[in-house]
């Protein structure tokens, strides 16, 4: 049986989803987390026999979601879930790992070296700090808050038309029904509950997908200026 602080083996299933080097970044990732990341808490140490699994596995069929050549940011990155997997195994994609507390940017930095990816910068610092300061094409989220908090975080930090591709569980649908008051405040485009990873992993990935407007807000202010 493997002890809980025994880090697996890669499965046969990540060399499919990891492909040529990206696999092998995978697997110092996996390492990174299961030493540095479990010492500094960024991961629990029951969590590191389902690193692949629950974790890179489950984060890197997000790919399946994200346009080509895009630019992402990731809110609340944490240990770099899912930014930096999807760094490593869509090098055509631009990350920003956004992330408020200094220990945890250290982290993140010291595996992008480590890594040596070129495509992602770490910032450290909130979403409402960077509002109208820069956009993106794309979103992402893995248990960070509630989707209604997340809407308020994300969309001022996307294109019109960009995407947030919110990680959620069972109660994706829970979040999606309570969050309707602010999906009309922002004048989204489209909202879907979207499923990701699928006959790849188990159980494959749930997705909220939201696609950014302009909020009403917004169009009063230019309507103004006409």
């Amino acid at each position: 049986m493997t002890e809980s602080n025994e880090l697996p083996e890669a499965p046969p299933v990540a060399r499919e989803i990891f492909t040529g080097e990206a696999l092998e970044r995978a697997r110092v990732f996996a390492e990174l987390l299961a030493g540095p990341g479990v010492v500094r808490g960024l991961l629990g140490p029951r969590e590191v026999p389902r690193i692949w699994d629950r974790h890179l596995l489950n984060c890197a069929v997000v790919e399946e979601a994200v346009p080509p050549d895009s630019t992402l940011i990731d809110i609340g990155s944490g240990a770099g879930l899912p930014g930096l997997v999807l760094a490593i195994v869509r090098p055509d994609v631009t990350v920003t790992l956004l992330e408020p507390l200094l220990r945890r940017t250290v982290f993140l930095s010291e595996c992008v070296e480590a890594l040596k990816l070129d495509n992602v910068e770490v910032l450290r610092g909130r979403a409402e700090e960077l509002a109208g300061k820069r956009v993106f094409d794309v979103a992402t989220a893995r248990a960070v808050a509630p989707l209604d908090r997340l809407l308020s975080w994300s969309m001022p930090l996307l294109h019109e038309g960009g995407e947030l591709l919110a990680m959620k569980g069972e109660r994706a649908q829970e979040e999606l029904d309570a969050a309707r008051p602010r999906l009309d405040s922002f004048g989204v485009r489209h909202v879907e509950l979207a499923t990701v990873g699928r006959g790849r992993v188990e159980p494959p990935a749930t997705l909220v997908r939201v696609v950014a407007g302009r909020s009403p807000r917004t169009e009063t202010r230019r309507r103004r200026k006409r």
